[in-house]
């Protein structure tokens, strides 16, 4: 499996962005929404920028990340949700999760299931996607919802073949990668609410000869984690909105060259714990500013599969348009269905599909007309 994850339940801070509150739901007035960019500063680990994403200009962030290092190949955890304050939409993303297993028993009897082996939980591997989801998923994120229901699960092979593409098995081992989506209900807060979790699975096991017999260890996690929720019957209708946020999330080449580097000493190091901050700094310090060719291509790698995760998505809404973004100098994938769209020198973005619309009337911004690309 591969050692180098980055984890997409990352929290954002938005670097002066605020603009103007229009004191409406970006999903609203007059068919127009706005969107503009968070940009999230990684201050207790890496000291710069991670990413940045587009979000709807009047929704409310909230998350980070934590570095704990207690697990070498992933010593960074983290979640978000970006929440409309004046609906029950919300886009989350959720830590990855990290197992281990084996059928070693003397290990077993000193680590049993629930415990932490290296930094990974220990726990059996799902059998399928329906397990997954429903066996540990689902009770693990949403397990204290009202009346909670597995409508349906969804597999996505071509999102779990991409990604697996290029793996390679342990000596002696297997690996395998599965992708999919679960629709679940609820009720939370008197409103009945619908939502769609994603995920992937990826397994390596490998044979280890012993004086007590063929030891099989097996290292698996489930990554990929985010969702779609909102009140039963309206998902769908927000849909565009979801896949814009998760298709504008680009990662800092610079911030996950260093978190590459610094994850390949935890390993090399053997490190299981650090809590002291200052040893992150200090091996950071460390760290070489170029960004390697290999360094490169896994980056390349992360975010083509953030691609195909809104790719495979938008094929069941009316996907995004590119537009000419002349203040910026950039090209940016905003939702379709809106005639018109326009965009500030904040990097904000407003969509409208009314003739009549303009958002220069009642603002002290500068709105310029943005081209759609042919």
């Amino acid at each position: 499996m591969k050692r180098k994850r980055i984890v997409l339940g990352i929290c954002f801070t938005l670097l002066g962005l605020t603009g103007i509150h229009w004191g409406y739901a970006a999903e609203e007035r007059e068919g127009a929404v706005r969107f503009k960019m968070f940009r999230y500063n990684d201050q207790q680990g890496i000291g710069m920028e991670a990413f940045s994403m587009l979000i709807p200009a009047d929704w409310k962030f909230q998350g980070g990340i934590h570095w704990t290092l207690d697990n070498p190949a992933m010593p960074a955890v983290a979640a978000f949700r970006v929440t409309n304050p004046g609906g029950a939409e919300e886009l989350e993303a959720f830590p990855n999760q990290m197992f281990f297993w084996t059928n070693n028993q003397m290990l077993l009897s000193t680590f049993p299931i629930g415990s932490r082996y290296i930094g990974s939980e220990v726990r059996p591997p799902a059998g399928n996607l329906n397990d997954l989801f429903a066996g540990t998923l689902i009770p693990r994120f949403r397990g204290r919802e009202t009346d909670l229901r597995l409508v349906k699960v969804t597999p996505l092979p071509e999102l779990a073949g991409q990604l697996a593409k290029g793996e390679q098995a342990p000596p002696g081992g297997t690996a395998s990668a599965e992708g999919g989506k679960a629709r679940i209900e609820y009720r939370k807060d008197g409103r009945e609410m619908e939502e769609e979790i994603f995920a992937v699975m990826e397994l390596q096991a490998f044979a280890m000869p012993s004086m007590m017999g063929q030891i099989i260890n097996v290292n698996w996690m489930a990554d990929y984690l985010f969702s779609f929720k909102a009140e039963k019957g309206k998902l769908d209708a927000r849909a565009k909105t979801f896949q814009t946020m998760v298709h504008s999330f680009k990662l800092n080449q610079q911030w996950f060259n260093k978190y590459t580097q610094l994850t390949d000493y935890l390993i090399k190091a053997q490190i299981q714990r650090i809590q002291n901050i200052g040893q992150i700094s200090r091996i950071i310090s460390q760290t070489n500013n170029e960004i390697s060719d290999m360094i490169m291509d896994v980056y390349q790698q992360r975010h083509g599969v953030y691609d195909r995760i809104s790719s495979n998505f938008s094929r069941t809404i009316r996907g995004v348009d590119a537009y000419t973004d002349p203040v910026n100098s950039t090209t940016v994938e905003l939702p379709s269905g809106y005639d018109r769209a326009w965009t500030n020198n904040l990097g904000e973005y407003v969509l409208s599909d009314d003739p009549g619309f303009d958002p220069n009337i009642g603002s002290r911004q500068n709105w310029q007309v943005i081209e759609r690309q042919r």
